[in-house]
């Protein structure tokens, strides 16, 4: 029987609301154990936590937004746009690897690399450019771990592919050269991301035939047997059922318990409730057992609304918020697209550093991706801007670090450009 897509959506909506107390109930019967401390996993308790100060005087870090999407080297959110009939990126795969039917995201893994990864090297990089913080990517919404992941056994970067512990040897790299160490999380909204593989074609030869996430043997990447495919993302935890909310904690906590990292990062807002509580508590509580009872993590959610006491560190993606803000905050953006990209046109490093400038005058702090290739080693290109970024910051460091806003933060278009709406508006910036 065939349903329209707008019933088919109203019956998931239906049934997840059927489903709410049900759902609520499950998150306290779950195991939410987390390590002793300071906090608890519950909104009340992560209010009193406080920004450390290391964060509000680094100011500058640098990212590695790399993972096995990179290895296609044709941009951001490959995974899912190769199962949108007709996008640019489905046009690619189809011409260039075959039909998502008989190809899919599953068998372009083993060809992402990494033979030319050197972390030691890359680090000293971006310690002489003036990083004081690097971030590595540690899961994205294409569902593939890239640490030695308990809970994802076959999908990740110790077992397949580069077959090495990406976010350990970024750890050890780091922290070697006294970088602060963090790592971000994009998991939690895959259940959703990854619909698009469970489709089929509407038109041409090849109509009708199933794309490979719907076969069963790959539900541990592709997530689920969801098959309603919504075209506009909706970027909220609904109709996420409780299973993969309790998965996502076991992943994330994984993550955190074996490489402790100093900055959690989660691509959207805190998500799933006692879930998403817990997990921050958890990483506060270690960072606090490290250091004397008092935590100096720094946990990043894109929602202004759950930083608004306590909490986290707002992250804004892609832009500058309107003013100079009380907490500290920060922006992430990229030179080029998130995932390695061939042929785009990169910042210069004059936006980049009036960006940083920008940023640390209204109290923020700049993290900046620079997309690896296949290989794992930056092009000349991004080369030439690290280089370029190196050179002013070894002159001009000094009114970057430990600073705080005075008075004012601009002058002149500056301070005419930017709207309170602060994500993605970085391209309405003047000079």
């Amino acid at each position: 029987m065939r349903i329209s897509r707008r019933n088919a959506i109203k019956t998931l909506t239906a049934a997840a609301a059927g489903t709410a107390i049900h759902r609520r109930a499950s998150a306290a019967a779950h195991d939410l154990s987390i390590a002793p401390g300071p906090f608890k996993g519950t909104k009340e308790s992560l209010e009193k936590y406080e920004v450390p100060e290391w964060f509000r005087d680094a100011k500058f870090g640098l990212w590695a937004h790399w993972g096995p999407q990179s290895g296609v080297e044709d941009g951001d959110w490959y995974a899912r746009n190769m199962y949108i009939e007709g996008s640019d990126q489905y046009k690619y795969h189809v011409a260039t690897y075959g039909h998502p039917s008989k190809v899919g995201f599953k068998d372009l893994i083993p060809k992402f690399k990494g033979d030319k990864w050197d972390p030691d090297h890359l680090i000293s990089l971006y310690k002489k450019a003036g990083a004081k913080y690097f971030v590595s990517m540690g899961v994205h919404h294409d569902n593939f771990d890239m640490w030695n992941s308990k809970h994802q056994p076959r999908w990740n970067a110790a077992a397949i592919g580069p077959k090495k512990d990406i976010v350990g040897g970024w750890a050890k790299a780091a922290r070697a050269q006294g970088l602060r160490f963090g790592v971000s999380e994009h998991l939690w909204i895959t259940y959703k991301w990854f619909t698009s593989s469970h489709g089929a074609d509407k038109t041409g030869s090849m109509a009708g035939i199933p794309y490979d996430g719907q076969d069963k043997a790959y539900w541990d990447l592709y997530t689920s047997d969801t098959t309603v495919y919504v075209p506009k993302l909706p970027w909220n935890s609904d109709n996420i059922p409780d299973a993969w909310r309790y998965h996502w904690f076991q992943r994330i906590k994984d993550l955190v318990d074996n490489y402790h990292p100093d900055l959690l990062y989660t691509d959207g807002p805190l998500p799933f409730e006692a879930y998403g509580y817990s997990i921050v508590a958890n990483l506060y509580n270690l960072s606090a057992k490290r250091n004397g009872g008092k935590s100096d993590a720094i946990y990043n959610s894109k929602r202004r609304e759950d930083c608004a006491v306590g909490t986290c560190v707002l992250d804004v993606e892609r832009g500058v918020v309107d003013k100079i803000w009380p907490e500290p905050w920060q922006t992430d953006t990229c030179i080029g697209d998130w995932h390695y990209k061939r042929g785009i046109k990169y910042k210069s490093p004059k936006i980049v550093i009036d960006l940083l400038c920008d940023i640390v005058s209204r109290n923020g702090n700049l993290l900046l991706n620079i997309p690896l290739p296949n290989s794992g080693e930056p092009d000349p290109q991004e080369l030439a801007v690290v280089a370029n970024i190196t050179k002013w910051m070894s002159v001009n460091s000094e009114g970057i670090y430990g600073t705080r806003p005075w008075k004012i933060f601009g002058e002149g278009p500056s301070t005419k450009a930017i709207k309170s709406d602060s994500s993605f508006n970085e391209k309405n910036r003047k000079d």
